[in-house]
């Protein structure tokens, strides 16, 4: 049987990767103690890898595909195709930021102040290339984990992921300097590419995995409402696109559908009532395709 054996981040990435997986309409089964997650389509093998080892694994061809942050891509240098951008974090929908941070109290103010300095961070290429392109010859140290803690006591200065900034904070540090900003990518082996079955699937997956991505943070919205109303009812609603709109057996009513974003629903709904509309529903959405 033809196999597509894909690399699932494993780690901070891993359970919104999952639930993207099983929102795209895959039954996933994680075997306990186990890096391989089993899938009801028989054509996936995928597989648990640490998100620093994925794009190293989709180079050789040992897989197909993977799932990883842009960050690690150019920290490994991996030469892979970039499939399809999907901008996730552990939280959801969104993008990391890799900064340069120092003490709350440090002398070091502007980024061209670290030259001489010492610098600690996972990501030891993309810092480098960075300061490499701004001029400035500072120590690059890669760093095993616990990194916040180092600065100002090991090194003078680090260059760390975040997401909203809270854990730097947490530990009184203050970004200096944003050096890129990271989203998830699903990438693919360039050889795999060249075979029509797998470029195919890739694709295939690429689509849903986009799809229930678009989903997060949206609802579809259903309600009534005299045609007389419909002109004041558009002028309110914050539609993804034009909003279909269909005639009731009821004379002088119709039915409105849209998809619009959850966070705008507690706001919205009361005045799509005040309007004139009735028989809301709200109802969650698995998949968005454009």
């Amino acid at each position: 049987m033809k196999k597509l054996k894909i690399g699932i981040p494993k780690g901070s990435l891993q359970d919104f990767t999952l639930k993207l997986f099983k929102k795209a309409g895959f039954e996933l089964n994680l075997e306990e103690r186990s890096y391989l997650v089993s899938a009801d389509d028989p054509q996936l093998e995928l597989s648990l890898i640490r998100a620093q080892e994925i794009a190293g694994y989709v180079e050789s061809g040992s897989l197909d595909a993977g799932i990883t942050g842009k960050d690690w891509i150019l920290e490994t240098r991996a030469k892979v195709r970039e499939i399809k951008e999907l901008p996730y974090t552990k939280r959801g929908p969104g993008s990391m930021k890799l900064v340069i941070a120092v003490p709350g109290d440090s002398r070091i103010r502007k980024i061209a102040d670290l030259e001489g300095r010492t610098i600690a961070t996972e990501l030891v290429n993309v810092t480098r290339d960075y300061l490499k392109k701004k001029g400035i010859k500072a120590k690059v140290e890669f760093s095993w984990g616990a990194t916040e803690i180092k600065a100002g006591k090991l090194v003078d200065a680090i260059s760390e992921l975040t997401e909203t900034g809270a854990t730097l904070s947490a530990h009184n540090l203050r970004i200096l300097e944003i050096i890129l900003e990271s989203t998830t990518r699903l990438i693919a082996n360039k050889d795999s590419l060249r075979n029509p079955w797998k470029r195919k699937k890739i694709s295939n997956v690429a689509l849903l995995l986009e799809g229930a991505l678009l989903a997060e943070g949206k609802a579809g919205l259903k309600l009534n409402i005299k045609e007389k109303g419909v002109k004041k009812l558009l002028s309110i609603l914050p539609a993804l696109r034009k909003p279909t709109i269909s005639s009731l057996s009821e004379k002088g009513w119709c039915a409105v559908e849209v998809i619009v974003d959850k966070r705008d629903m507690k706001e919205l709904i009361p005045r799509l009532k005040e309007v004139g509309g009735q028989g809301i529903i709200e109802y969650p959405l698995n998949k968005v395709i454009y």
